[in-house]
């Protein structure tokens, strides 16, 4: 079989969605992916309506992930969808990534990847048996200015991490929207939807996430806060935690959607013995490379002098801004690559080629167990058990 595009279903994501937009935005953007069928919704009429509106054959739209999922394992190989990005809430993540797999598709996932840690290693061996590829949307990983950052590290440019700061703040849930009719923030604020955690599991993972990544260190304790700053919701909406990493590394980590003004401020900073490096989200071409006896550097995406990963994560000249749809992107065309590498039976580079695989879902689910088990917990420090 010659070079050819990605065929892509997609599960949940339709009209009436925010991220399924997104999704689809950052996998038609490099050209190697198409979106050949979903099941967009579960109510028939959006399902219906959304995949008319995306141009789709009446015959790929589908009512149910099922169906979906049934009827294109039966087609024949030039035809059916290669793999299937999920973006519903949380809890309807495992169901239909479990079918899946065990239909033979490779599987693309919104984070969290599942509504618990038992689900997620569940899936983690369902996955191990299929042989197939999972990759997990931790967007902020995407950016080029992150790669630089984790680059900088692993060459010890600022030596031995020391303290680690990382914090996502968001003021979207300041009010009761769950019940004023916001659909985005019912789901994340119902237990059985969004799961043990409100913004350790939106935000906070994250923010967890990006820490690791960046610095190549894994949490091994924590100590949590967690509150209800919004009385009559059912899950926090706010919280800390004291981290514990390898290597007698110490952080903080914040996260609060009812940081009243704030859009979607995430910023993570990270001390060695030589220096610090800062990036912001909201600035994210710029990392800060803060020296202990020089001054800081500017460091900006688009720059010849950047490392390789960072530099085939960007996209365009510099001074050109890239920011969330083109991280997003990024996720896609490193997970594309790597798939159309295993049908062609090509090599990838490994060292710029990467996205966030099971292990990271994992973590993920770990990371939101163990802050709850801490915060109903009379102990100070809990083991992050994964």
């Amino acid at each position: 079989m010659g070079m050819r595009k990605l065929r892509m279903g997609m599960i949940g994501g339709g009209k009436d969605a925010f991220i399924g937009a997104i999704h689809r935005i950052a996998a038609n953007t490099d050209g190697m992916i198409e979106l050949v069928c979903g099941a967009l919704s579960i109510n028939k009429e959006i399902a219906e309506d959304s995949g008319k509106s995306l141009y789709l054959p009446a015959e790929r739209i589908y009512t149910t992930y099922e169906e979906m999922l049934e009827k294109e394992s039966t087609l024949p190989a030039e035809k059916r969808m290669d793999f299937v990005t999920i973006v519903t809430p949380n809890f309807a993540h495992y169901a239909p990534a479990v079918m899946a797999l065990e239909k033979g598709f490779h599987l693309v996932i919104e984070k969290p990847i599942t509504i618990s840690l038992d689900e997620a290693k569940k899936l983690k061996s369902k996955l191990d048996e299929s042989g197939l590829i999972l990759c997990l949307t931790h967007t902020y990983t995407g950016y080029p200015m992150v790669k630089q950052a984790k680059s900088m590290i692993e060459n010890k440019a600022i030596g031995a991490i020391r303290k680690i700061y990382v914090s996502y703040c968001q003021g979207w849930l300041s009010k009761l929207s769950e019940r004023e009719g916001n659909a985005q923030a019912a789901w994340r604020t119902d237990p059985k939807k969004s799961g043990k955690s409100g913004v350790m599991g939106d935000i906070g993972t994250h923010a967890f996430n990006l820490a690791e990544y960046i610095s190549g260190l894994k949490v091994k304790e924590v100590c949590a806060d967690l509150n209800v700053v919004v009385k009559g919701r059912a899950l926090d909406d706010d919280g800390s935690v004291l981290l514990k990493f390898e290597n007698d590394c110490t952080g903080v980590l914040i996260a609060s959607q009812v940081a009243a003004g704030e859009e979607n401020n995430l910023s993570i900073k990270i001390y060695g013995e030589l220096g610090g490096l800062e990036w912001n989200q909201q600035e994210p071409n710029t990392l800060l490379v803060k020296w202990l006896d020089k001054p800081t550097e500017i460091m900006r995406a688009g720059s010849g002098y950047l490392s390789p990963i960072a530099q085939r994560n960007c996209r365009t000249p510099g001074g050109h801004p890239e920011g969330y749809l083109e991280a997003f992107a990024n996720i896609y065309r490193n997970f594309s690559s790597t798939l159309l590498a295993r049908i062609n039976n090509q090599k990838i580079d490994s060292g710029t080629i990467e996205f966030p695989s099971i292990n990271e879902g994992l973590r993920g689910m770990a990371f939101i167990e163990s802050v709850v088990r801490n915060y109903e917990s009379k102990e100070k420090w809990t083991t992050f058990s994964v």
